[in-house]
């Protein structure tokens, strides 16, 4: 198994729940083999003994592997009805073990490999004449000669290969399935007995008076600020509400108002060892449907187990909770049965306890009752009995049902008064509810609707109105869950639901042992003490003693979002951004003071972890002028990556001129940089940032880098990818960023070339040898568990580490995301730090911190917990004049910081001197502590957690159960043990391929002279040709050097990264086949993959290469003889490619190019496309993005007379360069027969064609592309 179980805790939860109820004539009793899964085992092992388990009892390696593996069928409109009634089935009696998977399963008699349902590891195999199969990660594993290899093939997602080693059969993934759905007449059993909820009868619709809804509201702790910003923009728009600049409020367990429990958990997301999904362009692999009822034994198959409720989404509303309340009505027993999570308030944690305690009863009463669904419920609260958080509440039932070996047997539904954002119904999932009724936020939309508070169709009658509104509100918590499964990795609400796929952060161990089993409490924290107080403190909101003073009484404003006065606290308010501002522009210390002492002493009431810390100097204080100057502390400093786009050029301009002049170091973002800044030491940025989105990512961005940073996620919106709206997108950002002037860029959730730890190594050394001379950096996002990830990644060779905190800002995130994804960077930092020491890797990379720094003690805090080097953004930004609007997103900033409109950025008053002045300000007051300390240097504190102490006068009534001794001291260390970088990484540079290339291109790289170079290469020659780009490019620009000037025949197998970032002026030729990310960047060079002339095999139908061909292309041209893997030209901008078939998600975010694709296309073509063209052979439009067809995005149409001339032009270069068969009897058909034409198909975005019209009318009046009357003609045919 090479992968990842991203749902591994939720099944081995199932698993055991199973346990009770398994049984199988096979095994006898299998008392003796509980647990299944045993404890303490990886995901490999858990998954390997359940599959152990469901073949010993009976069924066949394909059957139990195709339970727990199953294909995407949800959305797959081309799968066989025998398959699909096969895979439903099987999909109501157990969830899919889900995460990037490559498999090689065996039981003695048949060998069976198989992908992951969206193919996220790569799998290739070879047949031979002699009949030997060689299945592995990567060709060229064993050495063939090229007239042996008969068959060249690779695994796809969802499908497996079968062989019987007795007969020595081998049976394709159709073969196999159609047998599987052969087996029971599975048809019959799902129509039988499936319930749809959807297609039941209507119940009455019940309207809730104002008076209740809004004595409800305060019960459940409703602001104002929630109804306008999360539940008004669902209501409204159908979309998860966006926000801007991070979170600077304090955590839950810090906040001194009372918080919902949800607050106390935080997403866990998926980083280097597993992808993130893509929730949004492979839809495909994903599935909010789900299923509720008692599961029997999972060793049979019987109808019984087809008896189950359908919901198409797991968020129901309150006539759909009452279908579910009824429709199971019988006269012998209770069915549904409703357990209330009220307790009486006046008997504080006692009697919270003993309700919960009571409900678990209740729950084992119900269902030896034969109660098939169990609603929990904190409905009817009233002045004497007050609602149990409806987490707690259900998570409690569901762990105790586990325990008992009963919760297979019932379905959990949470009727929730406290739901009102994604946040809350994604925990309520994970935590065991099969759906969830948020019935208070329905119906406060509906009120909301009634007021006239909420804008709706003014034809629509008020009932109508008021239900399209909660069905926007439905639909946008679903997509918003999605999103939040698909950021661990997991695509299925099926193994979503009890996966608990997040970290408690302020709740004590008893808390989490009892009622959320399994879940990681790092710091303990607050019991069910606080937690009574806090629903008390809300409760007495909605009854307070002078219950008339109600009826005049608004909700509270609310203030988390964004500041309010008397409401929750912010590090910047009004106050700190003036002081900070008027400090900077007037270079006055004594004011920096001011606004440093009033962050500082925020933080020390409990804003921020750091804030229960002080120093405890261990040494003796040292004189300030025994301490390193200004200069050196400065050269330690980066400004936080924010892209040209996001921010306005002035903005982005100014941090570099001033990082620059003091040896610091800005950075990029994801948007690329113009090539005269490139060039300009002034101006430029010396930090290349390489994000998923590979914007501007070309051999010269590379090439002028100090450092370039990979950012596998992102503080503010860890897991979730980017977005640059059409109205930023402005001439001058789309020529940085290789796209289309007034079209919306999105960046994916993943690094396509990064699917595991591996996949990460290998860009670094692409990147390394794309820049030898540059640092390689890898950004984390804080987390439970990110100290493992660090230490691979610096095994993985990066140079730094950089480690950023939860409330790190950005340009536009889901608010979900911004609250309640990632961990307090103290707590990221610390485990880094001490995970690194005790592997023995901490000398070998520098650790880099950021995430709301704001002051010198913030710097020296972090120092002493580990970091070398610090990250400054928000604050960088309120000095370069921002005041925290937050609508970064809407393109709207009125101080003409994050806006591209010209007019607003004529107000931007920001200078570098003001940056540099911060930052001085900043470094003197990081010397004074260093001498109060006993440091000389930075160097000498680093890691040095001995100065550090708990603040003892700091009493708060939630953080007194806090233990920071994990943060504070950790493992015990010999006193030799490196605390920071003491040596450089070992790149092995000078053992590359490309060292023969470079002596052998001597002449061509002096004096520009052709060269021919013709070498044999093998499957361990990684990333060949980028050193030499390299060299080409730093020699002659971003021009390169002239056609073919260096051309290259290798012949072999060759390993990854082919060809990347190769510029202009080199040709590679390869003869044999090559693995995964040939032509990543590709910057104007040109590759051309061929089989050998040998070949026991033709070209077509074979696969040539591996998967994600072509990522980022900007410029240069790509000729493939055979067929390529999943993902081919993903985020190409600009490249031109040939190839003759390729797997699922094709032209996935293609922003420009041209791409002729010869043969069949797997699912999902087009997904994200903006920019560019394609020319298809034979297109099934079923393969076509759906989404994308249905809403006219992409355009189909028949060959005009300038595409047929350049399609001639590359099918006769395809010839030439490859030899191509297929080529040669395509050009013969189109010259004899005219019709041929027809199997021929143009694929352009829409939006892209309008502005291609554009630009042409623009050129025939003799008008620049970028003048105002253009850019307005491009805004208004893109609706930018």
């Amino acid at each position: 198994h090479n992968g990842e179980i991203n749902t591994v805790r939720g099944n081995r939860n199932w698993m055991r729940a199973r346990e009770a109820q398994l049984s199988s004539d096979a095994l006898g009793d299998l008392t003796q083999l509980r647990p299944i899964c045993t404890a303490g085992g990886s995901d490999s092992a858990s998954f390997d003994e359940v599959l152990e388990l469901l073949v010993m009892s009976g069924r066949s390696l394909p059957h139990a592997l195709a339970m727990m593996v199953p294909e995407a069928w949800e959305l797959e409109p081309s799968l066989a009805p025998g398959l699909r009634e096969f895979l439903e089935y099987h999909s109501l009696v157990m969830e899919p073990w889900d995460g990037p998977a490559a498999m090689i399963a065996t039981d003695g008699t048949e060998l069976v490999a198989l992908l992951d349902r969206n193919g996220l590891r790569p799998g290739r195999f070879q047949v031979t004449r002699d009949g030997l199969l060689v299945i592995a990660s990567e060709t060229g594993v064993l050495e063939f000669a090229p007239d042996q290899v008969v068959r060249r093939g690779r695994l796809q997602p969802g499908r497996m290969l079968a062989v019987n080693l007795d007969t020595g059969t081998l049976r394709e993934d159709h073969e196999v399935k159609a047998e599987l759905a052969s087996l029971a007449p599975w048809g019959t059993w799902v129509n039988d007995g499936l319930i749809r909820l959807s297609e039941l009868p209507e119940r009455e619709h019940l309207v809730h008076p104002h008076a209740s809804i809004a004595r409800r509201q305060r019960t459940f702790g409703y602001t104002e600020e929630e109804l306008r910003l999360l539940l008004t923009p669902m209501a409204r728009d159908g979309v998860e509400p966006i926000a801007a600049m991070g979170s600077d409020t304090p955590i839950a367990v810090l906040s001194d108002r009372p918080r919902l429990i949800f607050d106390y958990f935080v997403q866990q997301f998926a980083q280097v060892t597993n992808p993130p999904l893509d929730a949004l362009r492979e839809e495909l692999v994903t599935s909010l449907v789900t299923s509720m009822g008692p599961v029997p034994n999972l060793l049979a198959q019987s109808a019984e187990h087809a008896r189950q409720v359908i919901l198409d989404f797991p968020v129901i509303d309150n006539d759909d909770l009452a279908k579910v309340q009824h429709f199971a009505d019988d006269l012998e027993r209770e069915r549904t049965v409703t357990i209330r999570g009220l307790y009486p308030v006046d008997y504080h944690a006692k009697g919270l306890a003993d309700r919960l305690d009571q409900m678990c009863r209740e729950a084992s009463a119900a269902i030896e009752a034969g109660a098939e669904f169990l609603i929990v419920s904190d409905r009817d609260s009233d002045k004497d009995l007050a609602p149990i958080p409806s987490l707690l509440a259900v998570s409690a039932v569901h762990h105790h049902l586990i325990r008992e070996g009963t919760r297979m047997r019932v379905a959990l539904i949470a009727e929730a008064g406290d739901v009102r954002e994604v946040h809350h119904v994604a925990a309520l999932i994970a935590y065991g509810a099969a759906a969830v009724n948020p019935y208070l936020a329905m119906e406060s939309v509906e009120a909301l609707v009634r007021a006239g508070e909420l804008a709706t169709d003014e034809n629509a009658d008020v009932d109508a109105a008021a239900d399209a509104a909660v069905h926007r509100l439905i639909k946008a918590l679903g997509k918003g869950l999605l999103k939040v499964m698909s950021k661990m990795g997991i695509s299925t609400v099926a193994s979503y639901c009890g996966a608990q796929t997040f970290e408690a952060i302020g709740l004590s161990h008893e808390i989490v042992d009892r009622y959320f089993t399994g879940t990681q409490s790092k710091l303990g924290g607050v019991g069910l003490d606080v937690i009574a107080a806090e629903v008390a403190a809300r409760h007495r909101r909605a009854y307070p003693d002078n219950a008339a003073s109600l009826a005049h009484r608004r909700l509270e404003t609310g203030g988390e979002y964004r500041w309010r006065r008397g409401e929750e606290p912010h590090l910047f308010d009004p106050e700190t951004i003036f002081k900070l501002q008027h400090a900077t522009k007037t270079g006055r210390r004594e004011i920096f003071s001011e606004y440093t002492a009033r962050v500082n002493d925020q933080q020390q009431r409990l804003m921020t972890l750091r804030g229960l810390f002080r120093f405890s100097p261990q040494r003796p204080s040292v004189a300030l002028d025994e301490v390193e100057p200004v200069s050196a502390i400065m050269r330690r400093f980066a400004t936080g990556a924010m892209s040209y786009g996001s921010i306005s050029p002035e903005a982005h301009e100014t941090l570099a001129i001033a990082m620059n002049r003091i040896g610091g170091r800005s950075n990029t973002g994801e948007g690329g940089e113009s090539e005269d800044r490139l060039t300009d030491p002034a101006r430029r940025s010396a930090i290349k940032q390489v994000a998923s989105g590979r914007f501007g990512v070309t051999s010269m961005y590379l090439t002028h880098a100090d450092e370039i940073q990979i950012k596998l996620a992102q503080g503010a919106k860890p897991g979730e990818g980017g977005q640059l709206p059409p109205q930023k997108m402005y001439p001058w950002i789309a020529e940085t960023r290789h796209a289309t002037p007034g079209v919306g860029l999105i960046s994916p959730p993943p690094h396509h070339d990064i699917y595991s730890i591996e996949d990460l190594k290998q860009l670094i050394f692409d990147l390394k040898r794309a820049n030898p001379s540059a640092r390689i950096s890898t950004k984390l996002v804080s987390q439970s568990g990110i100290g493992p990830v660090a230490a691979g990644v610096a095994k993985a060779l990066s140079d730094v580490v950089l480690v950023s905190g939860h409330d790190g800002g950005t340009g536009a995130s889901p608010m979900n995301s911004l609250k309640h994804a990632g961990g307090p960077g103290e707590l990221g930092l610390a485990e880094v730090q001490q995970t690194l020491m005790l592997n023995g890797l901490r000398d070998r990379v520098v650790v880099q911190v950021d995430g709301q720094l704001k002051t010198g003690r913030d710097v020296v805090i972090a120092a002493l917990l580990g970091a070398e080097e610090f990250g400054f953004a928000t604050s960088v930004l309120v000095v370069s004049g921002c005041i925290m609007m937050r609508v970064c997103h809407l393109d709207t900033c009125p101080v003409g910081v994050a806006t591209q409109n010209p007019e607003l950025r004529s107000r931007f008053t920001g200078q570098a001197e003001h940056v540099i002045n911060f930052f001085t300000f900043i470094a003197e007051e990081v010397r004074e502590l260093l001498a109060m300390l006993g440091y000389r240097s930075i160097d000498e504190a680093v890691g040095d957690t001995s100065a550090l102490d708990l603040d003892e006068a700091v009493r708060h009534w939630k953080a007194e159960g806090l233990d920071l001794t994990p943060v504070l001291r950790g493992p015990q260390f010999a006193a030799d043990e490196p605390k920071r970088q003491g040596r450089t990484q070992d790149h092995e540079l000078e053992t590359h391929f490309d060292v023969a290339l470079l002596a052998d291109s001597r002449n061509a790289l002096d004096c520009a002279e052709p060269v021919v170079i013709d070498l044999p290469i093998r499957n361990v020659d990684r990333a060949v040709g980028t050193m030499l780009g390299h060299e080409v490019t730093k020699r002659h620009g971003s021009a390169g050097l002239p056609a073919e000037t260096i051309d290259v025949t290798l012949t072999g197998s060759a390993g990854q990264s082919l060809g990347a970032f190769l510029p202009a002026g080199i040709t590679l030729r390869l003869i044999g086949a090559a693995n995964d990310y040939v032509g990543k960047g590709l910057s104007g060079g040109e590759i051309v993959l061929r089989p050998h002339p040998s070949a026991a095999h033709a070209a077509v139908g074979n696969v040539i290469a591996g998967n994600v061909i072509g990522y980022g292309a900007t410029s240069g041209a790509l000729f493939i003889a055979g067929v390529v893997g999943e993902r081919f030209l993903v985020r190409g901008s600009g490249a031109v490619a040939v190839v003759e078939g390729t797997g699922d998600h094709a032209l996935e975010y293609f922003t420009g190019g041209f791409a002729l694709i010869l043969g069949p296309t797997g699912r999902n073509l087009g997904a994200g496309m903006s920019g560019g063209e394609a020319v298809l052979l034979d297109l099934d439009p079923l393969h076509l993005n759906s989404a994308e067809l249905v809403s006219g995005a992409l355009e189909l149409r028949p060959l005009d007379e300038a595409r047929r001339e350049r399609v001639r032009s590359l099918l006769a270069r395809h010839a030439e360069q490859t030899g191509s068969e297929l080529a040669e009897l395509l050009l013969s058909d189109l010259r004899r027969d005219p019709e041929t034409w027809a199997r021929f198909t143009h694929l352009i975005p829409r939006g892209y064609a309008r502005v291609l019209d554009v630009h042409e009318r623009a050129t025939t009046e003799g008008r620049a592309l970028d003048d105002d009357h253009t850019w307005t003609q491009i805004l208004e045919v893109t609706r930018g």
